[in-house]
Formats: C-alpha cells, sequence, structure tokens
C-alpha cells in the first residue's frame, strides 16, 4: 500500500470511527430522554466488545470498522424475524437495478417455514412449475449453499439471476419424506393475473386470479362486466396458489365488493408505529352477486387481505383450507453510507381486527386434500383452458373444493331468490345477508361438531 491509499484508508476508518462516536452519543440522549437504560448500558458494552477486538484480536486484518459494524448490525437484524434484513451498499445497489431493470426468475413464490424458503406457490407454466416443485416444497440448498437460517432476500436473491442460465436446487417434499435435485432454467416470467374466466352450468361465473398486480382489478372489472351482461347470477372466485402480490391491487379488487369508504384493512405496528387504514374506493360493484371464494395453503399476503375482508364484511363463504399466513409489512430505509436496512414495521389486520400474519384466514367450510391431489389439482388450473393432460403426465382429477364452492353458491342463489328463472336481482344487502346467515350456521354447526366429536370436522352446509 503506497503513501496516497494509507492516508485515504486513515481518513476512511476515522470518519466511521466518528460516526460511531457521533451515533453513540445521539443513542445516549435519545436513551437518557426515554429512560432506556438498558439500551444505553448496552450500547457501551458494544463499543467496549468492538475495543476490545481491535486492541487484541490475533488477526488484524479481521477488525475492520467497516467489517464489524456491518456484522454486529447484520447479527442485530437477523435476531429479529427472518423478513427483516441489513442490507450492505453494494447488496443494496444490487436490488435497486434488479427492481428497475430485466432479470430471470423460475416463477416460484417462497416464503420462510420451519427455518427454511418454502414454496408458497410456483406460477402456471413457470420453469418451476415445469420442473415439477410444487407447495410446501422445502428448498434445502441453492447451487450446494444451505439455506437453513438464510435470510429470506439472500435466499430469494441466489434463486434469481440472468435469464437463460440455471440454478441448482436441494428439494425436501414433507408429504413424501423425500429429498431430490433439480436443475432449473432461469427465464423471463411474464404474469397473466386472471388465468381462466368462464360461466359454468346455473348462470355461476368462475375466475382464477393468479397473483394481484397493477393490472388485476382493471382485467377482473372488465371480465366481471361481460360475465354480468350475459345474465350470471353468482361467482367463485379462486384464490388458490395465490402467493398475493400488491397491496393496492388487493384494495382494488375488494373494492369492487365493498361500499365505498368501508375499511379494507389497515397496518398497526408498536407504539411509535401509526396506525395506516386502507379503504374502498369508488366505482362499479358487483356485491349483487352471491360470492364463494377459494382458498389454501398456497394462498398469501394480498390474497389473504382480500379474503379477510370479503369474509368480515358477509360478502362472501370462504371454502378450501387455511391459508398461508404472511401478513407483515417490510420498510426500505436507505442509510448514509448506500446501505439500507429491510425492517418489519407492522403487521395487516381484517376490517375485523383479525391478525393475518401467523395466523392465516379460516375458511367457513374446510375443504381438505391431500398435497399431492393439491398439486394436481394446481396443474389442471395452470394449463391453458381445454387442454388435455401431457401424455407423461396423470389424469384429471375431480376438484373437490370447486365442486363445493359451486354447490355453496347455488344455495346462496336459491336464498336470495336469484335463480335463472327470476328476470329481477338480489339487492346487495340480501346477499349480505343470506351469506351472514349461512356463515354463522356453518359457525354453530362446527362448534356443536367439534363439542361432540372433538375434531375439525366440516359441517355440511345448512
Amino acid at each position: 500500500m503506497n503513501g496516497k491509499q494509507k492516508f485515504v484508508a486513515c481518513v476512511l476508518v476515522t470518519v466511521l470511527a466518528l460516526n460511531l462516536v457521533i451515533g453513540f452519543r445521539v443513542y445516549c440522549a435519545i436513551a437518557r430522554e426515554t429512560d432506556e437504560e438498558e439500551g444505553l448500558h448496552r450500547l457501551r458494552q458494544f463499543v467496549t466488545v468492538m475495543q476490545l477486538i481491535q486492541k487484541h484480536y490475533v488477526d488484524k486484518t479481521d477488525v475492520a470498522y467497516e467489517k464489524l459494524v456491518y456484522g454486529a448490525m447484520n447479527g442485530m437484524v437477523e435476531s429479529l424475524d427472518r423478513f427483516s434484513s441489513f442490507i450492505p451498499p453494494a447488496e443494496y445497489t444490487d436490488m435497486r437495478e434488479e427492481t428497475e431493470g430485466e432479470f430471470g426468475g423460475i416463477g416460484i413464490f417462497i416464503s420462510i417455514r420451519n427455518d427454511r424458503p418454502t414454496v408458497i406457490a410456483p406460477m402456471p407454466d413457470s420453469p418451476g412449475m415445469k420442473a415439477g416443485l410444487q407447495a410446501k416444497d422445502q428448498i434445502v440448498e441453492v447451487d450446494g449453499v444451505l439455506t437453513t437460517d438464510l435470510p429470506l432476500p439472500d435466499a430469494i436473491r441466489m434463486i434469481k439471476g440472468e435469464p437463460g442460465t440455471s440454478v441448482s436446487l436441494t428439494v425436501y417434499r414433507p408429504e413424501t419424506n423425500q429429498t431430490f435435485k433439480v436443475n432449473v432454467v432461469r427465464a423471463i416470467i411474464e404474469i397473466q393475473t386472471i388465468r381462466r374466466s368462464k360461466v359454468l352450468p346455473g348462470q355461476i361465473g368462475y375466475l382464477l386470479i393468479t397473483q394481484f398486480n397493477e393490472n388485476t382489478a382493471t382485467d377482473l372489472r372488465e371480465t366481471l362486466t361481460e360475465m354480468r351482461h350475459n345474465g350470471i347470477r353468482g361467482l367463485v372466485i379462486d384464490l388458490r396458489f395465490n402467493p398475493g402480490g400488491l397491496l393496492t391491487s388487493a384494495i382494488d379488487v375488494s373494492s369492487m365488493f365493498v361500499e365505498q369508504r368501508k375499511l379494507v384493512v389497515f397496518t398497526e405496528g408498536n407504539k411509535r408505529t401509526k396506525k395506516q387504514e386502507y379503504n374502498s374506493l369508488p366505482g362499479e360493484k358487483f356485491s349483487d352477486l352471491p360470492c364463494v371464494l377459494l382458498i389454501n395453503e398456497g394462498s398469501a399476503s394480498a390474497a389473504e387481505i382480500v379474503a379477510g375482508c370479503l369474509q368480515d364484511y358477509h360478502h362472501a363463504v370462504v371454502i378450501g383450507e387455511k391459508s398461508f399466513g404472511k401478513g407483515s409489512v417490510q420498510s426500505i430505509i436507505e442509510l448514509d453510507d448506500g446501505s439500507a436496512l429491510r425492517l418489519t414495521t407492522s403487521k395487516y389486520y381484517t376490517p375485523g381486527r383479525r391478525v393475518i400474519h401467523g395466523n392465516g384466514i379460516t375458511p367457513d367450510i374446510i375443504v381438505d386434500i391431500s398435497d399431492e391431489d393439491a398439486g394436481q389439482v394446481h396443474r389442471q388450473l395452470s394449463r391453458p383452458e381445454g387442454a388435455e393432460p401431457e401424455p407423461n403426465e396423470p389424469e384429471n382429477i375431480e376438484d373437490l373444493q370447486l365442486d363445493r364452492g359451486i354447490e355453496i353458491v347455488r344455495d346462496l342463489i336459491r336464498r336470495t331468490g336469484g335463480d335463472a328463472t327470476s328476470s329481477a336481482r338480489p339487492t346487495s344487502a340480501m346477499i349480505r345477508g343470506a351469506t351472514q346467515a349461512m356463515r354463522e350456521a356453518l359457525a354453530v354447526a362446527t362448534e356443536v361438531g367439534n363439542a361432540v366429536d372433538g375434531n375439525d370436522s366440516t359441517p355440511a352446509a345448512p
């Protein structure tokens, strides 16, 4: 190292140390104002440890202030939860370039379950789905790197990459207790959010929403307007295997069924975090249609917001399996040295004040199916409408959850006098009243059934 490089290095170390001292003094002042004496004591302890490392550690090349402080911040944030992380400057720059530019992926949505990245759902026709990945698969390794205790953003970053390159995944499938390897070629992922729309016998509209993005609400409104013009009497909205997406999209979709200015969802954090409420928007309403929502363990985030909102306001009967339970808000806070903090700052709550994160949305009618059958149903839903199974694929199976949904919609149509022989369309109040009565009867039947036999048997529709 020449004299100029030594001078620059000394300046950088001095500035970093000065910033640390200033930060320490600022925190001390805050601590005194807020009586955070414990925090003040621990911060003094932190500085002492750093000084001891600087003075006594055997390898002087490993005790740079930046390395010590970044390592400490990373450990501190990771101790909170798997969704929070400290992002060094270089990684934060890469992250911004990825979100602003074009990148490749394998088309799966993942979250953390049992300390491992776990597939919520693969996207239809994506490389991940074609490789055989399915909901609940746990990713054990990415290109030979163990993922246990790996922060979620790091796991996502490792799986993403340049289109045309491949990534090697070691996958554990809990249902079969099998571990296997799969190589997946990354590609640009194109998302079609309204995957299926058709009118079923009995004038029942069916819609499959695969994700919530900028176009979802517009596409849904156009499809529902056309369906209503064609005389549908009820509606099944399929949110199974929907990993979520944009909060704004979830609010737009919920607003189509909820009266204007009604609470759709709210976020709440600690005492210092302001509660944020999101209300329904004006626009065309479809609340005069009896509605069923289908959810399962692959339904997460924005899908859970929609399901929770419509369930709380009695605008829909929810059928299927308990949803994933991903309902926390991560905020990106930029720091002055180019690094950033991804921090869980609040959680989502339904209008009825049910917390989504870690709990999920419980259906009014539970229809459990095996993971194997769920994977097969997902493949069936992912094919273009009318397409037959490929020669190497299993034969189609009956979709028990959809069948139950159709049955319940028909019952709601009958209860509100909106069958095909009637020209009058029921009011929103009539639909809501019939839906509420059915949901309350289902809840009572569930309580009675559990009290009698001590299990979670699914009640029959009243």
